[in-house]
Parts: C-alpha cells; sequence; structure tokens
C-alpha cells in the first residue's frame, strides 16, 4: 500500500485523489443571483443532505488550486443568502458540466447551457426548469474551512421549499429511483450514472465554449439533439469557415448524395449520429452546411 501524509503532497495532486476515493458524489447543480439580480449557474459535488428536521444540505464552492480566487456562486451567496439546489439527472449532466465553464462575471450561465429560468416561489434565484427536482433554500451559514486555494467554504443551506417533476413520482407519492435516473461525480472526467454505472464527460475547454446561446436558431431550437446533444456541441472554441463546411459537405455527399438537399430534421440526425461517436467537428460542419 502506498501512503502519504497531506502536507507532503501538492493541493493539486492531493485534490486529485481525494475526489478519485470518495466517490461517486451528488452533484449540487446551484443557482444564485448577484448584486445586480443578474443569475449564476454551477455544479459542484463537494455536496449532501445533512438533516431532516430542519432539513439540510451542504455544499462547497473551494478556492480555487491555481490562483487561490473564490466562485461568483460563494459571493452570491455571501450577498443574497439564498440559492436553489437543482438535482442533475442523465438527460441535462452535459448541460451541467458547460455550465461549470470559468465565464466572466455577469455571464448567464442558463442562456451558455442552453437551460431554462423558472421563477422560484420563495427565494430569488432561479430554479433550473429541466432539473427534475429542485430545493429553494435560504442560506443560514458559510464556513470557511481555509484562506488558501483550495480550502473550502461550507455554505449550510435550509429547504424552504421543494419541486418535484410528476414523471418521477410512483403512485405513492415516492421519488421512483430508476426515473429520477441521476448522475453524480468521480474522479478525472468520470461520471456515474445511477442506475448504468461510470462513464466519462471532457471538461469544458479553458478557452470558453461559445455556448447554446450563440448557436443558429435551427440548431439550438432542434427537434431532434437533445440538450446532452447542446452541450456536447456548445463547447467548442469557434464553429467551422464556410470553406471547411463546404469541403466537408463535397466529401459526405460521396457518401450520402443527397445530403446538399437534406431537410434541418435529416441533416440533425445525421449530426447526431457523428455526436455519438465523439465527432464534434462533423457534427457542426453537418449542421451548419
Amino acid at each position: 500500500m502506498t501512503s502519504f501524509e497531506p502536507k507532503d503532497l501538492s493541493v493539486g495532486k492531493l485534490h486529485g485523489y481525494l475526489l478519485s476515493a470518495v466517490a461517486p458524489r451528488p452533484i449540487a447543480f446551484a443557482s444564485t443571483i448577484d448584486a445586480d439580480g443578474k443569475p449564476n449557474l454551477s455544479p459542484f459535488s463537494f455536496f449532501n443532505v445533512f438533516s431532516a428536521n430542519p432539513p439540510i444540505m451542504i455544499f462547497s464552492p473551494a478556492r480555487r488550486v491555481r490562483d487561490n480566487t473564490t466562485k461568483h456562486t460563494l459571493e452570491n451567496a455571501e450577498y443574497a443568502k439564498e440559492v436553489v439546489i437543482n438535482v442533475v439527472n442523465y438527460d441535462l449532466v452535459q448541460q451541467a458540466s458547460l455550465s461549470s465553464t470559468e465565464y466572466p462575471k455577469g455571464v448567464n450561465e442558463f442562456d451558455k447551457a442552453g437551460l431554462t429560468m423558472l421563477k422560484s416561489d420563495i427565494v430569488k434565484p432561479f430554479r433550473v426548469a429541466e432539473s427534475p427536482v429542485q430545493f429553494e433554500c435560504k442560506v443560514n451559514e458559510i464556513i470557511k474551512l481555509g484562506t488558501e486555494g483550495g480550502a473550502g467554504n461550507l455554505i449550510v443551506c435550509e429547504v424552504v421549499k421543494l419541486h418535484i417533476a410528476n414523471e418521477v413520482l410512483n403512485e405513492d407519492g415516492s421519488i421512483n429511483q430508476e426515473l429520477l435516473d441521476l448522475v453524480s461525480r468521480a474522479g478525472g472526467s468520470y461520471y456515474s450514472r445511477a442506475n448504468k454505472g461510470f462513464f466519462e464527460i471532457p471538461k469544458p475547454i479553458s478557452t470558453l465554449g461559445i455556448g447554446v446561446d450563440a448557436m443558429p436558431d435551427h440548431v439550438k431550437n432542434s427537434m431532434i439533439l437533445t440538450g446532452n446533444d447542446l452541450g456536447v456541441l456548445a463547447n467548442v472554441e469557434a464553429l467551422p469557415p464556410t470553406e471547411v463546411i463546404k469541403a466537408f459537405v463535397n466529401d459526405v455527399s460521396k457518401r450520402y448524395p443527397n445530403i446538399k438537399e437534406a431537410s434541418h430534421r435529416e441533416k440533425h440526425k445525421l449530426a447526431q449520429n457523428y455526436l455519438s461517436y465523439g465527432d464534434v467537428d462533423s457534427a457542426w460542419k453537418l449542421l451548419l452546411s
């Protein structure tokens, strides 16, 4: 057995060991608002429920290891003392991953991730309409665990109202775990699907993805592409140029002679097939042709 004392490891290395060993972890998809009333949305896997009476959840936006800065969620929770915790199921996991992109302050991650803002009943932050369970919370306390990069900040949240989609409820009113289809976080790029096991999602690109809001209307409003498809497509730095698209279509037309006359629906189905193989570049070229 290989053994370590934390002081002998870099913070990054220790962080990696903790994330990989303590897994899978539930995800708090936290919605907050800043002092100007602008929404923010980000996922956190340092999260769990700790009490039913009172109903308490805790999540921890840690200080960034690389530069010791704090996250917008923490700053907003300190200001507004309110947060909405939305659960993440498989249908929106790619969009949740995209929302972890470090967009500048004031950028609306709901728009970037292609998710719907739903007005809360009691608190000011918006709910994620696509999430099957949403918890409106007041922030009771924030416990700072340190001042250096990697230090956590425990946001102690009391649930003041919860919302559960009828589609995941059994006849007796209990939650059907298989229909809920939650995902959780593990180390590296690994996630776990409650009823399927592990799968991987590449981390959002550091150069910032274009976001769903920057997509052509026929793509972001597609009747074929799923939210997960949009999340993958949005995680690119730029769209391919016209001459590259034309060259791609000319090549693809050898296999699909009618591709130039194909409808959006037909192209979207084929693009979805490319995405299933991880070929985001070809999917975009086809969608923009």
